[in-house]
């Protein structure tokens, strides 16, 4: 299950220099912006949220491919019990496999980078106009992060998804605020350091699982031979107990777990709670160094006009055309790799007695990267192309309003599918379950669009930014007026 979901929408405003590709203006009353360089405001001006027309869309089309990719990543965590993978997922036979094979290959991972880049990008973008214009913004950027930090907490233990980023985020904007200022070549060490951290990361996580569970086999070896067991041998069953718990459910622990989930809200909230707690702080440190390297690398990227489609467009089609000839056969050895020698639980849990060191994990960071890049380089050619313009302008005010349709994901999704609401959970077909995202996919391409030809922002947009600059924010459009975004 993919534990990152969301990226969410920062102010953004148009870089000083360059003319990034643009979409075409649009009617009235459209959520597309022209892609003019903003003027800057003046001193005596109050701090407010940042203009339509300074908006950049191809930066709102890139977080609204990553939030509706996404959710490809998370419907299982909504839908379906543990490990219901393992009934096809060493079977190329079988027509999941290749549907399998596909989501992995071309958005497990990369979507969630692509979230910590556009918001790394975005921090800067929010803090760039208010400091030109020499606005005190530290302390605006600091409570914004912090009511992201309590929305992300009512997410996961209120609304009950434990894949919430939301708390995450909140987090890793507050560390790297002070590191905005680098230069963009310190900030490009980011590529070398989101390898390093992930891979380093993931090691002492291994090894630690691991020793865990060695311990663990010896104790029960013990227990089998009816001899007494030490005190640090109880601990290691104990310590293991909970591993399955939280991390690495038994078979036994899964079939309780789904009879949970498709129980009341308290049932559901039993399992989920302590999952979102594990995550959000004893496991904290597995997420934050991640996410702060792509973070950091995002802000470069837009600095030095990668994300704001200012490069040639051959430099695009050259870093696409790399990318997927790395990328691709990477992720391809690894996914097919993993499906050979993990078909089940159990072949992971030898694995993990056998191997003192997972040598597989230092091809993740590199392919997840390498088709991020290819990923963003073939979305901005479209976009300054100007195919497929309509479907861009949707995808765009998707992007535009991620925070709104971003919770909605968990709304819809934990309605329909846990006990409380539809009581959907382990009902559908691995089939039926893509056939919800293509349908909630379907809705928030129509509606984003139509909501922002009306309001100024997202419903959940406009609470956070009222909260943010401690007033509320105007919500309705009025035609022929100037509006803030």
């Amino acid at each position: 299950m993919e534990s990152y979901k969301g990226s969410f929408h920062m102010d953004l405003t148009v870089p000083t220099t360059g003319t990034p590709g643009r979409i075409p203006a649009s009617p009235a009353g459209s959520s597309d912006v022209s892609l003019l360089p903003p003027p800057v405001a003046s001193q005596g001006s109050p701090v407010h949220p940042v203009d339509a027309a300074q908006r950049l869309p191809v930066i709102d089309v890139l977080r609204g491919v990553a939030l509706l990719g996404i959710l490809l990543m998370n419907i299982p965590g909504f839908a379906m019990p543990t490990y219901f993978d393992e009934a096809f997922k060493s079977n190329p036979a079988d027509p999941r496999y290749w549907l399998l094979a596909l989501i992995t290959v071309v958005f497990e991972g990369k979507m969630r980078a692509l979230f910590g880049m556009v918001f790394g990008a975005g921090i800067v973008l929010f803090t760039q106009k208010k400091e030109a214009a020499g606005k005190p913004v530290i302390g605006l950027f600091y409570r914004r992060m912090f009511w992201l930090v309590l929305f992300g907490l009512i997410h996961a233990h209120l609304l009950l998804w434990v894949g919430d980023i939301l708390y995450f985020y909140g987090v890793c904007g507050m560390l790297i605020y002070p590191l905005k200022q680098l230069k963009v070549r310190y900030l490009f060490l980011a590529v070398p350091l989101v390898a390093l951290l992930d891979f380093s990361g993931s090691t002492v996580f291994y090894r630690d699982l691991r020793r865990q569970r060695l311990a663990y086999v010896e104790a029960t070896e013990t227990q089998r031979f009816g001899k007494p067991l030490t005190a640090a041998q109880t601990n290691a069953i104990e310590d293991w107990h909970h591993v399955e718990k939280s991390l690495i459910p038994s078979r036994e622990q899964a079939a309780a777990d789904t009879l949970k989930m498709k129980s009341d809200y308290a049932g559901v909230a039993s399992v989920v709670r302590p999952l979102a707690y594990e995550f959000e702080f004893p496991e904290l440190w597995l997420s934050l160094s991640d996410s702060v390297a792509l973070m950091l690398f995002g802000i470069g990227l837009y600095r030095n006009g990668f994300f704001s489609g200012q490069w040639a467009a051959s430099r695009y089609r050259q870093i696409a055309l790399v990318g997927y000839g790395l990328g691709l056969p990477l992720v391809a050895y690894s996914f097919y790799h993993s499906t050979v020698n993990y078909p089940n639980i159990e072949a992971y849990l030898a694995h993990l007695e056998r191997v003192p060191m997972d040598w597989m994990g230092l091809i993740y960071p590199f392919q997840r990267i390498l088709l991020v890049f290819a990923h963003v380089s073939v979305l901005i050619l479209l976009f300054q192309s100007g195919c497929l313009r309509p479907f861009l302008r949707r995808l765009a005010a998707v992007g535009q309003m991620a925070f709104t349709n971003y919770i909605m994901h968990s709304v819809i999704c934990t309605l329909f599918f846990f006990g409380y609401g539809l009581n959907f959970y382990a009902e559908l077909g691995y089939f039926q379950m893509y056939g919800v995202v293509l349908i909630i996919w379907g809705v928030q391409l129509l509606i984003s669009p139509w909501w922002l030809q009306h309001f100024r922002f997202g419903p959940l947009e406009w609470v956070w930014r009222s909260l943010t600059y401690w007033r509320l924010q105007p919500m309705r459009r009025r035609t022929g007026k100037t509006v803030t975004e």
